[in-house]
């Protein structure tokens, strides 16, 4: 696959304490954030696939191909945040089965952002466990990248105590999108992750 270079951002924040069994390089330590680097996604993913660090890959739905070649990278879990309407309707297989039968671990997180399947501080909540509970390197994924984009810039925030425009910005670079696509009561979904609002987002710092 063809990759970008990679950058990496320095930020002047606390140190975090690394949970057991995190990954061993999401991409974000003490004092660092890596800017993502973009892959291709012919024949493997739909519209984006990014990496963070050696061991998050931030994607668009991914195709059988897909998932077997994440599997061949080291990903052991794969986390899928698009509800089961969708998948019904635009998946053509089991994706959890085939998850399984490759040995990976299925983590079902669905948001849409409604009253069934909310972005709410919950997820951010779940998403935070499955990192610290991961033996290897993790796929998030949704339907383009956009919602997985959102939760991974709250997760930031909220988790790893990364400053705001820093996390926007690098969700941003993934598939965030928040300058033209706003969620329910005016608000995007990584502000109804975090239940707070957020002045910079949908308004990027010129």
């Amino acid at each position: 696959m063809r990759r970008s270079v990679a950058f990496a951002v320095v930020l002047l924040v606390w140190p975090v304490p690394r949970a057991s069994g995190q990954p061993s390089d999401t991409g974000v330590t003490a004092r660092t954030l890596a800017e993502p680097t973009i892959l291709d996604t012919t024949g493997l993913f739909q519209a984006r696939i990014a990496r963070v660090g050696n061991d998050i890959f931030i994607a668009g739905q991914p195709t059988e191909r897909g998932l077997r070649e994440m599997r061949a990278l080291g990903v052991t879990t794969v986390i899928n945040l698009r509800t089961p309407s969708e998948m019904a309707s635009a998946v053509k297989f089991d994706e959890e089965k085939l998850v399984k039968e490759l040995g990976m671990r299925y983590i079902y997180l669905p948001v849409r952002g409604d009253s069934t399947y909310p972005y709410s501080p919950l997820t951010v909540s779940d998403f935070a466990s499955a990192v610290s509970d991961a033996k290897g390197k993790i796929l998030l994924h949704c339907t383009i990248a956009w919602r997985a984009s959102h939760l991974w810039a709250a997760y930031l925030i909220r988790e790893r105590g990364i400053p705001v425009d820093a996390a926007l910005a690098n969700a941003r670079a993934i598939n965030l999108m928040d300058d033209h696509r706003m969620g329910r009561n005016n608000r995007q979904p990584v502000e109804d992750f975090l239940d707070r609002t957020l002045p910079t987002v949908g308004r990027p710092p010129r």
